[in-house]
């Protein structure tokens, strides 16, 4: 990103020579610090090693695929996830928006259209570093957000994977509770500017996070969708001091 000293670190991870090396050369000359895994085993290693600002990583692959990897980097590190997924991967690319990842790409893809993604995945993941050192804890029903861990747990105390983008979210009706809330101020709110560069509909969105925080996502309580206005936080919030981890 223009703003540091440094290039963004990203780590592609396919197994696909053919696909791999001309796309990590292409990234190169886009100004992006790249390496490249052709297994999870030896993403995992080379993370340990070194931390990436952003992981490409490919569904499909021989021995641990990206959906194993991605949640292991959901629940351990805070590294943005964009998936690498075949077309007829539907079920796979929800899966993996489920358990955490930032966004998805289709194979084959245009090399502007994720390089514009990455870069918007980066922005929104370091104004999310940016927000101040102490801020408090959200609780609601009985679940707590940290927001500068971005670590959901529900009432039982249980930690819930997020992404990004649902913490995003999630913050969105956290900081306007019993408000109604459209769908363009939704987009404005978690994408900003970047909101008309993608063909994603804020209802899936909201479909996804329901996932997360109710019991029945079919008949929601928490988030609810008012009729011809746009969706509602349906629950009190209050701020608590963090707890050290």
């Amino acid at each position: 990103m223009a703003d540091r000293q440094v290039p963004d670190r990203i780590l592609l991870v396919d197994d696909e020579e053919a696909l791999r090396d001309p796309l990590a050369s292409y990234l190169s000359k886009q100004g992006f610090a790249v390496r490249q895994a052709a297994s999870a085993a030896i993403a995992r290693t080379m993370l340990r090693d070194e931390p990436a600002d952003l992981v490409l990583l490919d569904i499909m692959m021989p021995g641990e695929d990206g959906l194993s990897l991605c949640r292991h980097l959901v629940e351990t590190q805070k590294t943005p996830v964009i998936l690498l997924t075949a077309r007829g991967e539907a079920t796979d690319r929800i899966v993996g928006l489920e358990i955490g990842a930032d966004d998805y790409v289709v194979k084959p893809f245009e090399p502007r259209e994720l390089v514009a993604r990455i870069r918007s995945v980066l922005r929104r993941a370091t104004r999310a570093e940016a927000m101040p050192s102490m801020e408090q804890d959200y609780m609601f029903e009985g679940w707590r957000l940290d927001p500068l861990k971005r670590r959901l747990t529900d009432p039982e105390g249980a930690v819930v994977a997020i992404s990004s983008a649902e913490f995003r979210l999630l913050r969105a009706f956290l900081d306007h509770p019993r408000q109604v809330l459209d769908r363009d101020r939704l987009l404005d709110m978690v994408q900003g500017r970047e909101a008309h560069l993608f063909d994603r509909s804020i209802d899936n969105a909201i479909s996804r996070l329901r996932r997360k925080v109710e019991e029945d996502r079919t008949d929601p309580h928490l988030i609810l969708t008012v009729r011809g206005g746009g969706y509602m936080l349906a629950a009190d919030v209050s701020r608590v001091d963090s707890v050290a981890a």
